[in-house]
């Protein structure tokens, strides 16, 4: 089966329509699917719910989505450095559900994975845990009972990600902290499309250095990226 496209627009073919629940990859500034994401922005589709580790920033990743306003719905765990996040949720215009970082990732994994759900100690006790099952297992010292939330699997319509490295069949390898959430954003969509920097020949990479296998990625595209530095911080010069 054909998983490489000629770009953005066409890997996303037939697949977009509003309301729809998107997973995407990301760490910060890195292993953003900028490519994807323009697309989705110049489709014009409407009340998208993301599961992201973060919004990106205000001109850069999910933000130019909620520039246009078309994100009704984040599912986050950091999203410091966009003012208009933060104006939009402010005002009631966007719905936020703050999980922890780890809760996220083991979201996603699980949804990949087939399971619905899964208890966590993470968030006990805070706001994270209103409105959520809770129930306690003998886990703590000499099997006294701790108290656990339910979190639930993620299942997304489809999973946008940015690898390094995919060869035609769709292996994937991700660089440094790209690799945090892409890959199992990638796993809990119904329809994995993958951007990458470069495609390989078949058989190239080492299976030991494989992140994703190809089983998990229906579509490929290649393109150019931006390098991205989230914050820079540089030492004074000293002046003698």
């Amino acid at each position: 089966m054909k998983k490489i496209y000629p770009s953005a627009t066409e890997a996303l073919d037939g697949l977009l329509h509003d309301g729809m629940f998107i997973a995407a990859g990301g760490f910060g500034l890195c292993g953003i699917p900028e490519l994807l994401l323009q697309a989705i922005k110049e489709a014009g589709t409407q009340n998208l719910v993301f599961a992201s580790n973060n919004a990106g920033v205000d001109d850069f990743g999910i933000g130019i989505l909620l520039q246009t306003k078309q994100v009704k719905k984040m599912i986050s765990s950091y999203v410091g450095e966009n003012a208009e996040f933060m104006r939009q949720y402010l005002s009631g215009e966007l719905e936020l559900e703050f999980n922890p970082q780890g809760t996220l990732a083991e979201r996603m994994r699980a949804g990949g994975a087939g399971i619905p759900g899964f208890y966590t100690k993470t968030g006990v006790g805070t706001v994270i845990a209103e409105n959520k099952e809770h129930k306690d297992f003998p886990t703590g010292p000499d099997g006294q009972a701790e108290t656990y939330i339910m979190e639930e699997g993620i299942f997304a319509d489809i999973a946008i990600v940015k690898a390094w490295k995919a060869d035609a069949t769709g292996n994937l390898v991700f660089r440094k902290t790209a690799r945090n959430f892409n890959a199992p954003a990638a796993t809990c969509g119904k329809i994995c499309i993958a951007e990458v920097e470069e495609i390989v020949p078949t058989g190239s990479l080492d299976p030991d250095s494989i992140h994703l296998p190809g089983i998990y990625v229906n579509r490929i595209v290649q393109g150019t990226h931006e390098k991205r530095i989230e914050q820079r911080t540089v030492r004074q010069k000293e002046v003698s």
